[in-house]
């Protein structure tokens, strides 16, 4: 069935009522309009319209009363801030906000290790995607990571969207994804090693996807609102690659592009996302790998959150009054400010996935 059938007029919410004309009072008080109203001699239903919604009042229906959400810009217009309003057959109206304000909670700071091999952690997410929740307690919902797999490839069934958040990744681990930006040109494709950032409120769309397509995506916070743009086609016909959306600019990194350097650690090379930059130091993001048969490297961050990924080999991870963790790919850790630790036995394919918020070039 097609979402929107062009020979409907108009939609309607039927609410019932035991006492039409109190109801009807009640309703033209919050601001509604009487359209219709019948049988004269006896009204059993009353026709009201107001902020974009039709009401039906119907006397001869019984159902649970519903709740309808009242999105104002001011509030403090609404009976000296009255949040809800009780209809006299029970409908409620909630006096909402429409400007939502992103709140980031302060980090709760704890040490926690995601291995792989957990299987039962994957849930059937949307579009049937599969998800696995690297940091199960969000750190008190200051942070969201996810494993992201899709099976078998094709077209995905996304739309134009975007989000309100603070930061946001996209880290292509395996597959390929093919997608489009509001102002960055045409659709492409991110390949495993590649990434990019989704600023703030960037419209964007999921185009395609390969069989066994899988990426890491952190978002924060962890909470954040979606939004569906219905207006906008991409791609855009202006390619603004400068744009700076609420202080942040796109950043589409390519490993086939990508310059290693020394690494804060001894013993490691990097890659450089660009990410720092793109967020204004909100954020960084780098890639890792030893130089040469590195046996142990001794680590500490004094960022807020510190987040790895091991995308390749294995390590052991050895950190203050803690036992021994046998790392290895698939595996995720995030650890907390000031705690000391270090890698041990390193694989000379070790590959490190690592996200710092916020971001400080040199952790």
């Amino acid at each position: 069935m097609s979402t929107y059938n062009p020979k409907i007029a108009e939609a309607q919410l039927q609410l019932p009522t035991t006492d039409i004309t109190a109801d009807m009072d009640f309703l033209i008080d919050l601001g509604f309009r009487l359209d219709k109203i019948f049988p004269a001699d006896d009204p059993a239903v009353a026709i009201l319209s107001g902020y974009g919604l039709q009401l039906a009042l119907d006397r001869t229906i019984e159902s649970a009363p519903a709740v309808i959400n009242l999105i104002t810009e001011h509030p403090q217009h609404f009976d000296t801030g009255k949040t809800q309003y009780i209809a006299p057959n029970g409908t409620r109206f909630n006096i909402v906000i429409k400007t939502k304000t992103l709140i980031t909670p302060n980090t709760q700071h704890t040490f926690e290790v995601r291995p792989l091999q957990d299987n039962n952690a994957w849930i059937i997410g949307r579009a049937g995607m599969l998800y696995r929740d690297l940091i199960p307690d969000r750190l008190g919902g200051s942070i969201i990571a996810s494993h992201i797999r899709i099976l078998e490839g094709g077209p995905v069934p996304d739309m134009v969207h975007y989000h309100t958040i603070g930061f946001q990744l996209i880290y292509c681990y395996s597959g390929w994804v093919k997608l489009v930006y509001e102002d960055q040109g045409p659709p492409f494709i991110l390949h495993a090693g590649d990434c990019v950032t989704q600023p703030p409120e960037i419209r964007h769309r999921v185009l395609e996807a390969s069989d066994g397509l899988e990426v890491i995506e952190i978002g924060v916070p962890a909470e954040h609102i979606t939004t569906i743009d219905h207006e906008l086609e991409l791609p855009t016909a202006t390619h603004k690659p400068d744009r700076v959306y609420h202080g942040q600019t796109f950043c589409h990194h390519q490993l086939q592009k990508a310059t290693w350097q020394p690494w804060r650690v001894t013993g490691f090379e990097y890659r450089d996302t660009g990410i720092y930059n793109a967020t204004a130091g909100d954020a960084a993001v780098h890639i890792a790998r030893p130089l040469t048969h590195t046996t142990q490297a001794q680590l500490q961050h004094h960022t807020d959150i510190l987040f790895t990924f091991v995308l390749n080999g294995n390590t052991q991870l050895i950190t203050q009054e803690k036992d021994i963790q046998n790392l290895k790919k698939g595996d995720a850790f995030v650890i907390p400010p000031d705690m000391e630790y270090r890698f041990h036995e390193i694989s000379p394919d070790l590959e490190l996935l690592e996200v710092a918020l916020p971001g400080h070039q040199n952790i």
